[in-house]
């Protein structure tokens, strides 16, 4: 089977992917508490190309992110975060809109949920 990143068309897929998921963050209700996490860390202009890194090499590309920082390890890339089980399921409603708004396969786009939903739930780290 193809990997999933060949799957949905690639990188410039998963770049529309992150920039549409970003904008959304910016401007839907469920983006706030999201927007005001990255502002207390690097800010949006960081995370725009470090979730686009770590992306291609989840989705069974390039490992951008692993050449960068030596690993993909999701708990500590957000360690020093508190995240909160609404966090986590706001995150995942944003994605899935981002998702279904830059036309990614239903197909695709319910197996990729079924993993990004195990992840964020596995990140949440306060009640």
């Amino acid at each position: 089977m193809q990997p999933m990143i060949d799957r949905i068309g690639g990188e410039p897929q998963v770049q529309l992917l992150v920039n549409h998921f970003y904008d959304l963050i910016e401007t839907l209700p469920q983006g706030k508490t999201i927007m005001e996490m990255h502002q207390k860390g690097h800010g949006l202009a960081h995370v725009r190309p470090e979730q686009f890194n770590f992306l291609c090499g989840f989705f069974g590309g390039r490992r951008y992110y692993h050449e960068l920082h030596g690993h993909m390890n999701l708990r500590e890339i957000h360690a020093h975060v508190e995240i909160r089980k609404q966090d986590a399921e706001d995150w995942l409603a944003v994605m899935d809109r981002a998702m279904v708004e830059t036309n990614v396969a239903e197909k695709e786009r319910g197996e990729i949920m079924a993993i990004f939903r195990r992840a964020a739930l596995m990140l949440v780290n306060v009640n």
